[in-house]
């Protein structure tokens, strides 16, 4: 990640080779442009020309960076409160990089790297404003303060993305190479106004946030998922691939868990929606969370995962760890990708098998992609009642059409009946979720599997969302609704667990709402 000044190792991939100081321009346009007798009035004049070269700070013996340890750690950017956000332009990023281009020439990354992660970021910044002070740099206090972070977070963390990390509004981070780059605040994508000095700086960046899962992202392996301590997954796809620069997408695991509660507060469902999924979880009903991409799946997986008992033995299985299950008795396992060599890899269907052989009470998939949901299928079926998986499909009958598609592609030779018959022997419910066009998310059914009639399978809602039309402000309106079932497939399994009054409530009081 970091190499010794002059190593000519990954270190000169920062800032290129450094440029010696130079006369700074009279005044600086850091944001928007300023009126003619505003220019006036903090118009300066231009310093004089230095003979020859203007040394730079040279750094204290002691000093050192704490690049190799904390910035493989993600790490707020700092301990000063957040700053309004300017709109950058050309003028902030040249400066940026004639500041940081010096300071890399500068200072003994070696040395830094031993230091930990605040006093690695003090150091930088005495020599951040040593440098500013030598170039003659005309900026304010708080664009001064706003360069410093930005400086610190390119050396020790994971630069530009820092601030994007710290904000919890953000749900989705988009890198298209390293010029343009978007964010998703309340359902709506928008420009992140970040911009990354070159492409090489955006893949170190990208190689730094894998390495820390084992994982590796280069012109050799340039497809990569992984994970960011706090559990928000990362995919990568690099050169060659990515033809405009590498692509980087985050999505953000927030760092207050949402309940059902608060996901009806979000209209995401009515309260007597939320009686039936505790309902569902508390009774060990087998459950697939349908939804495509954004739709919300994980976050209701989690959701669901908050009604099982904490004497409870579950596995999860999952290509990047972003589960946060609570309960006490949890076994946790991940993918592995293959090695340089082609070997070592560990798919989602070792993990599933492997599984069988734990003492599983519950077995949760983060998602189902392909030939493992023939063997989740078989453990639904075989006494792991209440195991739970997603998978991408846009309604619960498209849902059970992927299942019997992901069966072929493992190669079983089974007839389509006989694969038909297995599903709905394992699964109970399929809850779908939907990110609507104004981009709120819902819950648009909660379907039972019920059985077969000849070699179609047979479901029944008991709950849908109906869309009504849209506000002023384009927001979709709606409301949940039951489909009127007095007595659901699940009744008994209700009854076995004391739970049948309270769901025969939720229906009631469903139906009442919806009318």
């Amino acid at each position: 990640m970091f190499g010794k000044k002059g190593s000519g190792g990954s270190g000169g991939s920062f800032g290129g080779p450094a440029r010696t100081a130079e006369p700074a321009p009279e005044k600086l346009d850091w944001s928007e442009p300023e009126s003619e007798a505003s220019a006036a009035a903090n118009e300066k004049p231009a310093r004089e020309p230095q003979s020859g070269e203007v040394p730079l700070p040279k750094p204290p013996e002691a000093m050192s960076t704490a690049a190799r340890a904390s910035s493989a750690r993600y790490s707020a950017p700092g301990p000063d409160k957040p700053r309004a956000k300017t709109q950058r332009n050309d003028v902030y990023y040249d400066t940026k990089m004639q500041v940081f281009s010096a300071l890399i020439e500068t200072i003994d990354l070696s040395q830094l790297a031993k230091l930990d992660s605040e006093s690695a970021r003090e150091e930088i910044r005495d020599i951040v404003n040593d440098i500013i002070a030598i170039k003659n740099f005309a900026m304010s206090i708080s664009e001064q303060e706003e360069l410093l972070d930005d400086i610190c977070n390119d050396v020790l963390g994971y630069g530009p993305l820092e601030p994007l990390l710290a904000r919890d509004d953000i749900a989705d981070i988009m890198i298209n190479g390293a010029e343009h780059a978007f964010i998703e605040v309340n359902g709506k994508v928008v420009d992140a106004d970040i911009r990354f000095r070159d492409n090489q700086q955006l893949l170190n960046i990208c190689q730094r946030i894998v390495s820390q899962v084992g994982r590796r992202v280069d012109e050799s392996s340039p497809i990569c998922d992984a994970r960011l301590p706090d559990g928000s997954r990362v995919n990568v796809i690099a050169p060659p691939l990515a033809i405009d620069g590498t692509a980087l997408t985050i999505r953000k695991f927030k760092k207050d868990k949402l309940t059902l509660d608060q996901l009806v507060n979000f209209g995401s469902i009515s309260p007597e929606g939320a009686t039936l999924l505790q309902i569902i979880g508390r009774v060990r009903c087998n459950v697939v969370i349908s939804g495509g991409t954004g739709s919300g799946k994980t976050t209701l997986l989690n959701c669901l995962t908050r009604y099982i008992d904490g004497d409870e033995r579950i596995i999860t299985c999952e290509d990047s760890a972003e589960l946060q299950l609570q309960q006490p008795h949890v076994v946790r396992l991940e993918t592995r990708p293959p090695n340089l060599e082609g070997e070592g890899e560990i798919t989602m269907r070792d993990l599933v098998r492997n599984c069988l052989r734990m003492r599983p009470e519950r077995i949760i998939v983060g998602e189902v992609r392909g030939p493992e949901v023939f063997d989740l299928l078989q453990a639904m079926n075989t006494g792991h009642d209440g195991s739970m998986g997603t998978i991408h499909a846009n309604t619960p009958r498209e849902c059970l059409s992927r299942m019997e598609s992901m069966i072929a592609m493992g190669g079983f030779t089974l007839p389509q009946k006989t694969v038909r018959e297995i599903i709905v022997g394992s699964v109970d419910i399929i809850v779908q979720a939907a990110r609507l066009r104004d981009g709120s998310r819902r819950i648009t059914h909660v379907t039972e599997v019920i059985g077969m009639e000849g070699d179609v399978i047979i479901t029944q809602d008991l709950m849908v969302y109906d869309m009504e039309g849209e506000d002023a402000s384009g927001r979709i309106i709606g409301k949940h609704r039951s489909t009127g079932v007095g007595r659901p497939a699940m009744w008994d399994r209700a009854r076995y667990y004391n739970e049948e009054q309270r769901l025969a409530a939720a229906l009631d009081s469903m139906e009442v709402a919806g009318s």
